[in-house]
């Protein structure tokens, strides 16, 4: 394995290619440091703890944002939006696709409809960041009390300078991104939000080892060795099976039609079309943790305007991600969402004809509608496979943080979101790495020495 990884390095244009990307992502993490102008970084991170640390409204929403986008909008820096506007965009115009004619049409011309869409996304990316970092800019200005800032943070021009401020560092992070797609390794978007989630990691361990190290590894401590072992194989098991879902496939037999020329046969090959586990990613649980934070929200500030202790009690039931109620809204929330985004993203109709034009068919089906139909049956039983494994996936932190009584900013390392992104960019990664090396004739990363 040492030798495969010097043999990375070996080749320039791949060496080129992995030093640009890590030099893009440290200039991500600079700018992560970079406030905004005027505000006072140590005062506002002060009057922000309480929220941060709060589970019942803003704070977990700051939170979701924070581990989505790459952010760092709880300290106000140039890049605190993150990327989440471009993802916003992208996703709007990937539903819109679906229903929208034009853009649908456009979807269907290739490269050249790529661009154009590409340039509208970018356009929608400006115009919500620019309304995203307004809305947070006079959040700052009428609600921390006392005010963090100086007596300027109230007027006109600062509030648009601090938004144009936090709308270029978005654009400046879409374009980082880009620079990566064309020039580096992997997907630029995806390497940003990795980033973002990894670099959490040190707290984390620093979370995880102080009892340690203040009390020493005692057996059944608060951080004896019993604990850190049994977390550590729980660590390896999760990232082995988060691999095994991520990389399964159902493998669809076909086969293509013969043709006879002359005295020679041309065709009949045995091929295979490979249906992914897990067809819909991560969305599904982006959306779903999305969602539940909307009756977070309303039934807290319900229950404050009203006085209600019934829609108080509603909110605290929600907002406690430990709890029952929030755990069966989130994995039923994760199983409608992975239906929802196959249906958009995996079309069989259109895969039954892309079969029938190139002269495939699948052994038992005639082309066309029963390939479609039979395609669809297929997707709906391994979507339930899959949703199944999201919804372990996402509540496994939260039984590691019940059970073995650890902090969640260290059960989130053991499953959820961040270590799903985490995963499937770094296979991803590997991947395109492989290519590279394979093109030149030397053995994968991925592959066996015998």
């Amino acid at each position: 394995m040492i030798e495969k990884l010097l043999t990375v390095f070996r080749i320039p244009e791949l060496r080129y290619k992995i030093f640009l990307t890590l030099g893009l992502l440290a200039v991500y993490r600079l700018g992560y440091y970079i406030p905004l102008p005027i505000i006072d970084q140590a005062q506002l991170k002060l009057a922000l703890e309480s929220q941060a640390n709060d589970q019942s409204g803003l704070g977990r929403a700051m939170q979701v944002v924070q581990l989505f986008s790459a952010a760092s909008i709880g300290m106000s820096t140039i890049f605190g939006l993150g990327i989440m506007p471009y993802i916003s965009a992208s996703i709007i115009f990937q539903l819109f696709a679906t229903v929208y004619p034009p853009l649908e049409k456009l979807q269907k011309e290739g490269e050249a409809g790529r661009k154009k869409i590409n340039e509208y996304t970018r356009y929608a990316t400006v115009v919500l960041a620019f309304a995203q970092s307004y809305m947070w800019v006079l959040y700052l200005s009428g609600t921390m009390k006392p005010s963090p800032i100086l007596d300027d943070f109230n007027s006109f021009g600062f509030h648009i300078a601090a938004a144009l401020t936090m709308t270029a560092g978005t654009v400046l992070l879409m374009w980082i991104g880009e620079q990566i797609d064309e020039y580096g390794i992997g997907n630029g978007i995806s390497l940003l939000i990795m980033a973002g989630i990894l670099c959490r990691m040190p707290e984390a361990l620093q979370s995880l080892l102080k009892p340690a190290l203040k009390d020493g590894f005692k057996l059944g401590s608060g951080a004896g060795i019993d604990k850190l072992l049994i977390l550590s194989m729980l660590f390896v098991a999760v990232i082995i099976g988060v691999v095994a879902i991520t990389q399964g496939q159902r493998k669809i037999p076909t086969q293509s039609a013969k043709h006879v020329r002359g005295r020679r046969t041309w065709g009949g090959q045995k091929q295979f079309l490979p249906l992914r586990v897990n067809q819909s990613g991560v969305m599904p649980i982006i959306f779903a943790s999305s969602l539940l934070l909307i009756p977070v929200l309303l039934f807290s500030k319900l229950g404050q305007w009203t006085g209600s202790s019934f829609l108080t009690n509603l909110g605290s039931a929600f907002s406690s991600d430990r709890g029952v109620m929030y755990n069966m809204c989130y994995i039923g929330l994760i199983y409608f969402f992975c239906y929802f985004w196959t249906a958009i993203t995996f079309n069989p109709k259109d895969i039954a004809n892309n079969l029938k034009d190139y002269g495939s068919f699948i052994p038992g089906y005639r082309p066309g509608r029963r390939t479609a139909e039979y395609l669809e049956k297929v997707m709906v039983r391994i979507t339930y496979v899959g949703a199944a494994f999201l919804s372990v996936v996402a509540v496994i932190p939260t039984m590691i943080a019940s059970f073995l009584n650890v902090d969640m900013l260290v059960a989130s390392f053991f499953g959820g979101t961040g270590l799903l992104i985490a995963v499937s960019v770094a296979l991803d990664v590997v991947q395109k790495i492989d290519s590279h090396i394979v093109m030149r004739n030397y053995s994968g990363l991925l592959e066996s020495d015998k």
